[in-house]
């Protein structure tokens, strides 16, 4: 097989594994913006689009408009998460916007234990400390591998909240958040945070 011909395939196994980033390997995100309608025209016939940031540096794909797929099956089925988990994200997308606000530099690193303290007003922690902390590291390695959040190389007190999130999470989303965080905590109280909850 071609050179050109492996890239061309490792972009395509990559983006339907998950998010590309151009920071985690350059030569695939090069390959990405190189072939980048070819790649869209693929995934046009399996009801997908490819979204691409080239400011932000990353691109993954998302299902097609209803009305555009008429009676193509769903490839990209939409994720059932946890209460935990949409809990964490919610609260990462308003540290997000709080971090955009002050003008900063645009990554926000964040200290694990922070992270860890503003979620424990939400889920139930229960007598036992170490038991909480290693359900938490679960629910964070959860979001990790949608995605969301990485660890920092050498120290994995402090995670990176990547900026795919805001597309996510988006502004309406955000507008809702009080309500959200006002229902999250009644289902916290009530002892419901280790359940599953749908998006």
């Amino acid at each position: 097989m071609k050179e050109l011909d492996i890239d061309y395939s490792r972009v395509l196994v990559r983006l339907l594994r998950g998010i590309i980033y151009r920071e985690d390997d350059e030569g695939l995100w090069q390959s990405l913006l190189r072939r980048q309608g070819a790649i869209m025209d693929y995934f046009a016939l399996l009801g997908l689009d490819l979204v691409v940031s080239e400011d932000e540096g990353y691109g993954f794909l998302k299902s097609s408009p209803e009305e555009e797929r008429a009676d193509i099956p769903k490839l990209i089925p939409r994720r059932q998460l946890s209460y935990p988990v949409s809990l964490i994200l919610a609260l990462l997308r308003r540290k997000f916007a709080e971090h955009d606000a002050a003008g900063n530099d645009p990554r926000l690193i964040m200290e694990r234990d922070d992270l860890t303290k503003m979620a424990e007003t939400f889920l139930e922690k229960g007598n036992n400390e170490v038991q909480w902390l290693s359900r938490f590291d679960g629910y964070l390695n959860r979001v990790q591998e949608l995605g969301f959040i990485r660890y920092l190389e050498g120290d994995a007190k402090k995670i990176e909240v990547r900026r795919v999130l805001k597309v996510f999470v988006d502004a309406q989303w955000l507008s809702e958040f009080d309500k959200r965080l006002s229902e999250y905590g009644e289902y916290g109280v009530q002892g419901g945070a280790d359940n599953d909850r749908g998006e």
